[in-house]
């Protein structure tokens, strides 16, 4: 199957990267931009094509990646008519209206996050209406090369972002306060680093076993440093912060 990119920004970079990273791939992944130049660094980067118009993408791939802002999608769907399918990435974008713009198209939706460059990320993933088995199932096995593949309501796709596309971003965030915090307190910070980022990993394995309140009851002896450290964060409501940031996400993509 012949991909093709029609924008070029972080999440189109890390699929291209994913699939560029291993066996099973798209035989051939071609880029677009609106002028930045990101498709000819990334067409490099892969081993894939710049191309110059939205419209030769349509005619040479064999499955569009709608990977542009929301706003856009009419602007491309009116160069990308030819398009036999189309995967869109765009938030807050209903899959039927993805659908009503390429009309010609098989449609599908899907969502991933950052990890997909490391061939350990979630995509979510929606099929329109009438799309045929066997290409439903292509589709669906091109993006299992990417991570783990969830079967979702299209309805259900902006929840799901918040908790699975944004929430990198916000451990990202938890990790940096914590490390720079044993950085103040003497540790390299390189090491800090690494302690922290060991330690998330390890913990996630242990969340995908284990209940998060047992894991917390596990680490956090009665009287200890870990349960301060809890108490102090039930006092600063983080916990509610966390949620307040998903909330806002769901509102900027709902507009």
């Amino acid at each position: 199957m012949k991909v093709g990119f029609a924008g070029s920004g972080n999440i189109a970079a890390a699929m291209a990267r994913g699939w560029a990273a291993g066996d099973g791939g798209p035989e051939q992944m071609l880029f677009t931009d609106s002028g930045s130049g990101r498709a000819a660094s990334l067409a490099e980067e892969v081993g894939g094509h710049a191309l110059d118009s939205n419209a030769e993408l349509a005619e040479r791939a064999d499955l569009v990646v709608l990977a542009v802002k929301p706003g856009a999608l009419e602007v491309v769907a009116a160069e990308a008519q030819a398009a036999p399918a189309v995967v869109s990435l765009l938030g807050a974008t209903s899959l039927s209206r993805v659908a009503e713009a390429f009309p010609k198209a098989a449609a599908f939706r899907s969502m991933p996050n950052i990890a997909v460059e490391l061939r350990r990320g979630v995509l979510c993933f929606a099929a329109a209406e009438g799309v045929g088995e066997d290409l439903r199932n292509e589709v669906r096995g091109s993006l299992e090369l990417l991570g783990r593949v969830v079967d979702l309501d299209d309805a259900l796709f902006d929840a799901a972002t918040a908790v699975m596309g944004c929430s990198p971003a916000y451990l990202a965030l938890v990790m940096e306060a914590i490390a720079e915090a044993g950085a103040a307190d003497g540790l390299d910070a390189d090491l800090a680093h690494s302690l922290v980022v060991d330690a998330a990993a390890g913990t996630a394995e242990l969340l995908q076993r284990r209940h998060p309140a047992d894991l917390r009851s596990a680490v956090a002896s009665p009287g200890g440093s870990t349960e301060a450290g809890l108490a102090k964060l039930e006092e600063e409501q983080v916990a509610e912060a966390l949620a307040k940031a998903v909330r806002a996400s769901l509102e900027k993509m709902r507009g």
